[in-house]
């Protein structure tokens, strides 16, 4: 999955990534790299839940296959609140279809932009513009498209460096 930036006003990328279109390359199997000496366990992005507590990941690179959880009551710096399934808007129907071929970077982020600031408040308890916390997602990349039908948006609570020693499920922050 490839990362992406919050909306507008609430442009945080998850970490410390500089670059518009830089992604995350993390663990590969039998590689630690969430090696930190603390309580972090590498989850696949694909297995990610709504609800799970995250630490920023340490090494920056081109794709992210997992990230490193913790406990919510662990210090953290985001939390999974919605995967939303990538509906193409151009397909005229109210609903929209996912389509089979990868319908590109700008369309996938334009879509996250939307959809993860829709689900904010439904986590959160209050609308993202009235939060104190900012949202970031994951989008899908084209390889992952295409080999392992990954056709969802991640999105997370994050903040500007601050950590996190609990949920903010409900808070309205």
């Amino acid at each position: 999955m490839r990362i992406g930036r919050g909306s507008a006003a609430r442009r945080v990328i998850l970490g410390t990534v500089g670059a518009v279109g830089a992604v995350l390359v993390l663990a590969t199997s039998g590689c630690s790299v969430f090696d930190r000496g603390d309580k972090t366990d590498g989850v696949s992005v694909f297995d990610v839940k709504v609800g799970q507590c995250f630490q920023v990941p340490e090494d920056i690179t081109v794709e992210l296959t997992d990230l490193p959880s913790v406990p919510c009551t662990t210090e953290h710096e985001q939390e999974a609140y919605a995967r939303v399934a990538y509906t193409d808007p151009g397909t005229g129907s109210s609903a929209g279809a996912t389509p089979d071929d990868f319908p590109g970077d700008a369309a996938l982020k334009s879509f996250a932009d939307g959809a993860c600031a829709a689900e904010f408040a439904d986590y959160v308890g209050v609308d993202y513009r009235d939060s104190t916390l900012y949202f970031t997602y994951l989008v899908p990349s084209p390889r992952g498209w295409e080999q392992n039908s990954d056709r969802s948006v991640l999105c997370f609570v994050t903040t500007t460096g601050a950590t996190l020693t609990a949920s903010v499920k409900g808070t309205g922050w």
